[in-house]
């Protein structure tokens, strides 16, 4: 979309680090990323959990749930996709500078819109997290019944079936769901965090 002159920022005396501050935390968005199936939901449910126990304050930014509102216009074509992430980067952008702690998770199946969301937030406040599962083991989940409709012709635009689906090439952190459970996989995101200096 091309500049508009007419829309001018307007600068707010609060600026994000006095949100942090007041908060007590470093505000970083945790970007889960895998196959549908592969756990990024449980992982991000689980983390958001542990998070609130500690005292931290922050929010979770769920594929399916953005879908149901603010991206309900967009369609699972390539196009609808990056459109949506580009959306939801500048959703989390806000929540940052409100000094939360965002965790996501979505597919997001191409690493260029990825990298512009990392772009949108700032390289310090984006830890992106490939939550990997095979295909195969993610078919065999299939917890809402998505694979067996695309394989049957019902579903277009499927990753890992129809569209593809771009694995990160240096993600800060991997989890692999297939050889530890949620509780490992949560640690590991705790971990994380703390040696980002956000909690």
């Amino acid at each position: 979309m091309p500049e508009q002159p007419e829309v001018v920022w307007h600068h707010t005396r609060i600026q994000p680090e006095d949100r942090a501050a007041a908060l007590g935390q470093r505000p970083v968005v945790v970007w889960l990323t895998g196959l549908s199936g592969s756990g990024k939901s449980t992982l991000a449910n689980a983390l958001e959990h542990a998070l609130h126990e500690r005292g931290h304050h922050s929010f979770l930014l769920d594929g399916d749930n953005i879908r149901h509102g603010l991206n309900r216009d967009l369609d699972l074509s390539p196009e609808g996709r990056r459109e949506n992430i580009r959306r939801i980067g500048e959703v989390a952008r806000l929540l940052l500078d409100a000094g939360l702690i965002v965790v996501t998770a979505f597919i997001s199946p191409y690493r260029d819109d990825r990298a512009q969301v990392r772009n949108t937030v700032g390289e310090a406040r984006f830890l992106e997290v490939h939550v990997r599962a095979g295909l195969a083991a993610c078919e065999q989940r299939d917890p809402k019944g998505l694979y067996a409709r695309a394989r049957r012709g019902e579903i277009q635009h499927m990753t890992g079936i129809d569209d593809p689906y771009e694995p990160p090439h240096a993600p800060e952190l991997t989890i692999d769901t297939e050889a530890q459970g949620v509780a490992a996989g949560a640690a590991q995101l705790l971990e994380a965090l703390r040696e980002r200096g956000a909690v």
